[in-house]
């Protein structure tokens, strides 16, 4: 159900997150911006360069044998805020449309936290839209709290992330999955 992603899967992970991009974020930005970010963010050049870079990670979530969405974690100098070093950041988790509400984020969710536990990282983090209202009600049902917020530019248009961080203290890994001895509810 999960894959990591290689510099071999690049068109692939750039198709989904321009098609996953454009169905969280088109409807709420103008045409000029989304192309703008789409043409900066997506472009051959920086997918290889993510893909490749050694302390971030891709993720596909398969569903009915095909990607359904994908994931992007990042550590120590690949954060895109300086976190340090006890801390991970999910800098993309992204479901297409077709898949939601079919469990697929939870999966990619946990996939995180596996991550993080594994590499014994004390906090994760993200960072989310402050419009983007269902996304931050699902990270509160993880666990995460806003803790502050950056600038994150939409082409010319300044938009606000909030940051939203999760302890991981009492969380293990056994046989590959992440459990929460304190889960959240």
């Amino acid at each position: 159900m999960i894959k990591t992603c290689s510099i071999d899967d690049l068109k692939e992970l750039q198709a989904i997150s321009i098609e996953t991009f454009l169905e969280t974020f088109g409807q709420q930005n103008s045409p000029e911006n989304i192309a703008r970010y789409l043409e900066r963010a997506f472009n051959d050049a920086q997918m290889e360069q993510e893909l490749t870079q050694e302390d971030s990670r891709f993720y596909f979530v398969c569903c009915d044998n095909q990607v359904a969405g994908y994931l992007k974690v990042n550590v120590d100098s690949a954060q895109s805020e300086a976190m340090g070093r006890d801390a991970l950041e999910i800098e993309r988790i992204y479901i297409l449309r077709n898949f939601q509400k079919r469990g697929l984020g939870k999966v990619l969710m946990d996939k995180a936290f596996e991550d993080a536990v594994a590499l014994g990282k004390k906090t994760i983090w993200l960072g989310v839209w402050e419009k983007n209202e269902n996304a931050i009600r699902f990270y509160e049902k993880k666990g995460f709290t806003r803790t502050g917020a950056h600038s994150f530019y939409m082409g010319d248009e300044e938009q606000i992330d909030f940051i939203m961080e999760r302890p991981l203290e009492g969380m293990t890994v056994q046989d590959g999955i992440a459990s929460d001895a304190n889960p959240v509810r």
